[in-house]
């Protein structure tokens, strides 16, 4: 099952971010989940990345973020990363990510917290290696 969802449009959902960022889940066999984050992680989207990541971890084994389409991340973004990590390993989930762009490698290595998350080459792999 895959859904793709645009987030903040419309309502009374705080600020409109749907142009910005947008999230696509794939579930795959044996409690794993896909995330993919398509476009910018700071300070007004990455509250959103956090409630995405919220959703799923508990509920599957392995939670993949597959942050390949990202084409900026900020500290906020970083900071629910973390968090997110964080809250699979309190629930006996495992977060991995699939890096993939320029943007999100730069920014985990320049804040040298690459060494602190399980780094997948790709999504294949990534849930190969589960």
């Amino acid at each position: 099952m895959s859904s793709e969802t645009p987030t903040g449009v419309g309502g009374d959902q705080g600020p409109d971010v749907g142009e910005v960022v947008r999230f696509e889940v794939t579930e795959h066999g044996d409690g794993a989940v896909v995330v993919g984050v398509h476009g910018e992680i700071d300070t007004m989207t990455a509250p959103v990345l956090s409630e995405r990541l919220a959703e799923r971890i508990g509920s599957v084994s392995l939670l993949v973020v597959d942050l390949t389409r990202v084409t900026f991340l900020g500290s906020a973004g970083l900071a629910a990363l973390v968090e997110g990590k964080e809250k699979a390993e309190n629930a006996g989930s495992r977060l991995r990510l699939v890096c993939g762009s320029h943007a999100v490698t730069r920014a985990l290595e320049a804040t040298n917290l690459m060494s602190l998350f399980d780094v997948a080459d790709g999504v294949p792999e990534a849930l190969r290696t589960a």
